[in-house]
């Protein structure tokens, strides 16, 4: 904060026989007073011998110039006369004992503040009611120190540091688990699981498949190696499949529609010989009754209900 300091200039006024005898230099036309100096430009009383102060090129007893121009303090609301200081900011004036803390009343004089409101704070004061506090610590972070933030929070520099190692995390990259922040090797070396696929660790996300952590982009397909997360699979011999590719290598097929039995979603089918029906196809193949649940006769390689197969 830049504050201006005004002081008043004084001037003495003397005889131009004293000036002379002062200086033992004979006054000439440019030394000699001039009628405008030698009252006070207001009460008109001779300012010979006495304190002045000039301006606009007028000159004013000392109580007269104080009366006209002098400014009023704003803390102690009196005038500033010309024996004092005029400490101005912002088009405010003090006197230099009022400049002063308006929080712990210190002096604030050449010391750098801060203005809230239209008060006055010196540094410490401000900080410790407006600036951000610490996450960690919870001291306040003075102005002109490094703060770090992260998650709506801040932090001291010396206070972000990993949980684990306790060093500076600063810009590196970090992780975050239960409100406590760890660089990433020291996350990976504590907590960190690695895949069953390719031994990296999982930083986020991941799958699990037979109780063992997976990459989703290593979570795939045994047969055509597309990614499996978020997709239905059937398991063959601990290995994934996507619906296709088992349909493709290991499902059976309906001996009614031709098409792959995968038993997906829970879905339900008929054995009977070697041969299998999903359970919406197993039907009397004269009549088309479902044999679910009922008996049912065979002849050559079709399976009849009780009626059409007594026909």
């Amino acid at each position: 904060m830049l504050v201006s300091v005004k002081t008043c200039n004084y001037f003495f006024l003397y005889f131009a026989a004293e000036v002379t005898r002062r200086s033992s230099i004979k006054p000439n036309n440019s030394t000699r007073m001039t009628s405008n100096h030698s009252d006070c430009h207001y009460c008109l009383q001779s300012l010979r011998g006495r304190k002045y102060a000039l301006r606009e090129e007028n000159a004013y007893c000392v109580r007269c110039y104080d009366s006209l121009f002098a400014n009023p303090c704003e803390e102690c609301k009196q005038p500033i006369e010309c024996d004092s200081k005029d400490l101005a900011y912002k088009g405010r004036h003090w006197h230099e004992r009022c400049f002063k803390c308006t929080k712990c009343s210190r002096s604030l004089v050449e010391k750098p503040f801060a203005a809230k409101d239209e008060l006055l704070l010196c540094t410490e004061c401000y900080s410790n009611e407006y600036s951000s506090k610490c996450f960690h610590c919870q001291k306040t972070i003075m102005p002109g120190s490094r703060k770090m933030e992260f998650k709506g929070s801040s932090w001291h520099e010396s206070c972000f540091v990993c949980q684990y190692c306790q060093q500076p995390l600063g810009t590196k990259p970090l992780i975050t688990k239960d409100n406590e922040n760890y660089c990433v090797p020291c996350f990976e070396k504590q907590f960190a699981h690695h895949c069953y696929s390719c031994k990296k660790v999982i930083t986020s996300g991941g799958v699990a498949y037979h109780d063992q952590p997976w990459h989703k982009e290593c979570f795939v397909c045994a047969g055509c190696k597309t990614q499996l997360s978020g997709q239905r699979f059937v398991s063959k011999d601990e290995y994934p499949y996507c619906v296709d590719c088992f349909s493709k290598f290991y499902a059976k097929k309906c001996a009614a529609c031709k098409k792959p039995i995968t038993a997906l979603g829970g879905a339900k089918f008929v054995s009977f010989e070697e041969r299998q029906w999903h359970e919406e196809c197993f039907n009397c193949a004269r009549c088309s009754v479902s044999l679910v649940g009922q008996g049912f006769l065979t002849k050559q390689d079709m399976v009849l209900c009780h009626e059409c197969g007594s026909l």
